[in-house]
């Protein structure tokens, strides 16, 4: 009996997972094979040919839409986020290791925004920089509105690392005369190193996705997906679909980059143990 009702929770499990990966890909697949239309070829099926045509339409001048230049602003808008959302959450992890007045009301005030729409934060962002008389722009409301969606994450994966680190770790070097700098640089830092690259990778890939909190803090200058949504009303050839392929294999390529650097880090670290 149990035997039975074991292998029929096996089975419910299995479905599900496999209806869950037909949701989640399926629609990327799609993209994927209508991106390879012939030039003749539309934005519904059946393919009509199989080309290029349309990845190489990608780099002609288009009459609707800046791809280079969008993709060059989402992607610096990206690393700039990585970067300062990486250094603020070890900062961050660092400092709530001891008790201090307020720990609890900044900790709060630190994850509020992940409460808030994202949309009423954009909107609040650009509100306030109007009545500056500052113009909203990509690199400067935009990299703001971005950090309050990456920080709270980079902070609570910080928490976390740091709530299952051993502080004796660190006793035992300050014990053998190493100073707190040592400490950190030679002992602390490569034990975390892997949890920092997952928080850079991914506040990168937070803010090179995000829409809701550009859309009022972008200015004049779009960025790739805003760009693309606008396409969605304009263009009706398959370069939509290209463009959608490109950016995705380039997300997963962001991901295999970072996933085979915490292996050679973790293979690096286990060589020295």
């Amino acid at each position: 009996m149990n035997r039975e009702k074991r292998s029929l929770e096996f089975y419910v499990l299995a479905i599900f997972f496999i209806v869950f990966v037909m949701f989640l890909y399926g629609p990327l697949s799609a993209i994927l094979i209508l991106s390879f239309q012939g030039p003749d070829g539309g934005l519904t099926f059946p393919l009509n040919g199989v080309s290029l045509h349309w990845f190489a339409n990608l780099f002609e001048k288009q009459a609707v839409g800046d791809f280079g230049a969008s993709f060059r602003r989402s992607f610096m808008l990206g690393l700039m986020v990585m970067v300062v959302t990486v250094v603020v959450s070890l900062m961050a992890g660092l400092a709530f290791r001891r008790r201090f007045r307020g720990a609890s009301l900044l900790f709060y005030a630190t994850v509020a925004s992940l409460v808030v729409p994202s949309i009423i934060i954009s909107l609040g962002i650009g509100v306030v920089f109007q009545q500056g008389g500052l113009a909203p722009a990509w690199y400067s409301s935009g990299f703001g509105a971005h950090l309050t969606w990456t920080l709270p994450f980079g902070v609570l994966i910080m928490f976390a690392v740091f709530n299952r680190f051993s502080p004796t770790y660190e006793e035992a070097a300050r014990d053998l005369g190493a100073t707190s700098w040592q400490t950190f640089r030679h002992i602390v830092l490569p034990m975390i190193a892997p949890s920092l690259i997952g928080v850079g990778l991914f506040g990168f890939t937070l803010s090179y996705d995000e829409f809701a909190r550009t859309l009022m803090t972008s200015g004049t200058y779009n960025t790739l997906p805003l760009e693309i949504y606008g396409m969605t009303t304009n263009v009706t050839t398959p370069v939509l679909y290209a463009l959608g392929t490109v950016t995705t294999l380039f997300s997963f390529t962001i991901i295999l980059m970072a996933l085979g650097i915490m292996a050679m880090l973790g293979r690096r670290q286990a060589k020295k143990n």
